[in-house]
């Protein structure tokens, strides 16, 4: 006779994505009493332990970590934790409530399911009142479709893939994109004395310190990380525009590309705009992409300066901005082999996953359509995703501002249907 297929598992509250983010929102249900599950497809902060190079660290000072009920408390407030120091940070996070966390177990379906949703995961069926979409905005690496065309004798890999130069052959390294990521991996491989080229994109940099402090304490204080998404002068821009290149390495510092191509001789070029077997072509933008991020580097000066002059407050002068290079001519094509190039690091971004949603809540263009996080179909919901409220958004500084406002909206729904069902 055969057996029956077990009934799905029902909780009030289903969190995928086992993450800081994730985790933020079980603190908050737990303090509030509200059922839950985490499904983490991975190991919790998989992305922190496996997905990030050797010498990573955080680009924005350490006070600025106050996930729920677990600010950071070490000594050194102002500096930039490397990576097994933020493992650490979180695992004490994890352990601080000891969330009802799924590890390794994957979530393959969410749909509706009369009022509630059915979740379809690598480990059964469950059901569930409401859910929060936690898994951020890493999921897949991009890499062009012209990457097929380069000569397969050179190595390629996406940053998620590399740790250390060593993993590279020897000969010079193309590193595609000015990110966060971008210009830290240059920066690593110069350290390890290789020879670097670097494809120059859209990204802005800021200023590391300015007038005696660093300019994210100077942004803080002027209240520019409190301003929201609807109050920006710009919302499209601030959601799309790449995040400031600066470094939290060896204490942190600012990261000039003029300063890199004029004294550690580090080649730079415009965007790749293709590739076919040993030949590389680039966008002429160089000169272009170079001026738009001193453009936002000197904004920022700006703003401090008017911070400072509108309080009166005593800070030390700062010598005007000076473009320390230019380029002489923009170069479009190069021959790899020519230039020993053997190897490329793609560092140009990630997409979200979000095929096993199969609720209503994307626009044409498949992204998530949301108040605050809060969808417009009732019970679904999203965290951890960039400007979600604040720049601080997605950032371990406004986690716990967000979760708290999800939380609210989840208590309230939870306790409507309570009443409902009574």
């Amino acid at each position: 006779m055969s057996k029956s297929p077990a009934a799905p598992s029902h909780v009030t509250v289903a969190i995928v994505g086992g993450g800081q983010a994730g985790l933020s929102v079980s603190w908050h249900l737990a303090r509030r009493g509200i059922g839950h599950v985490v499904f983490e497809r991975y190991r919790r902060f998989h992305s922190w332990r496996v997905n990030r190079w050797d010498s990573f660290c955080l680009v924005t000072p350490n006070w600025q970590c106050r996930l729920p009920g677990h600010p950071y408390r070490g000594e050194d407030p102002d500096g930039f934790m490397v990576k097994d120091e933020i493992v650490d940070y979180l695992e004490g996070f994890a352990a601080s409530f000891a969330p009802p966390l799924r590890e390794n177990v994957a979530v393959t379906r969410i749909a509706r399911a009369g009022s509630g949703y059915r979740i379809e995961t690598s480990a059964g069926v469950w059901t569930a009142d409401q859910v929060v979409i936690a898994t951020g905005g890493y999921d897949t690496p991009i890499v062009p479709p012209y990457a097929e065309r380069l000569d397969p004798a050179i190595v390629q890999m996406h940053s998620r893939e590399y740790r250390r130069p060593s993993q590279l052959p020897d000969g010079a390294s193309l590193v595609v994109g000015t990110g966060q990521s971008g210009v830290q991996i240059m920066e690593d491989l110069l350290k390890a004395g290789r020879e670097v080229h670097l494809a120059v994109g859209p990204a802005p940099r800021s200023p590391r310190r300015y007038r005696g402090r660093d300019s994210t304490d100077w942004l803080h204080e002027a209240g520019h990380y409190a301003m929201t998404i609807r109050d920006h002068p710009d919302p499209m821009k601030a959601v799309t525009q790449t995040n400031h290149y600066m470094s939290g390495r060896d204490g942190g510092h600012e990261i000039d590309l003029r300063r890199f191509a004029l004294e550690d001789g580090v080649r730079l070029y415009g965007s790749v705009a293709g590739m076919d077997g040993r030949t590389i072509r680039f966008a002429p933008e160089l000169e272009k992409n170079l001026d738009d991020a001193d453009r936002s580097y000197v904004g920022i000066r700006n703003q401090i300066d008017v911070h400072i002059e509108r309080n009166g407050i005593d800070a030390p002068a700062e010598p005007p901005f000076e473009k320390l290079w230019r380029p002489e001519r923009e170069i479009t094509e190069i021959d790899a082999q020519a230039e020993n190039i053997t190897s490329v690091v793609w560092s140009i971004g990630f997409r979200p996953d979000y095929s096993f949603i199969e609720v209503p809540v994307f626009d044409e263009r498949g992204k998530p359509v949301f108040d605050r996080g809060v969808t417009k179909v009732p019970g679904f919901y999203f965290i951890g995703l960039g400007w979600l409220n604040t720049w601080g958004s997605g950032r371990f500084l406004a986690i716990d501002e967000d979760c708290r406002h999800l939380t609210d909206e989840i208590a309230r729904i939870t306790a409507g249907k309570a009443l409902a069902e009574a």
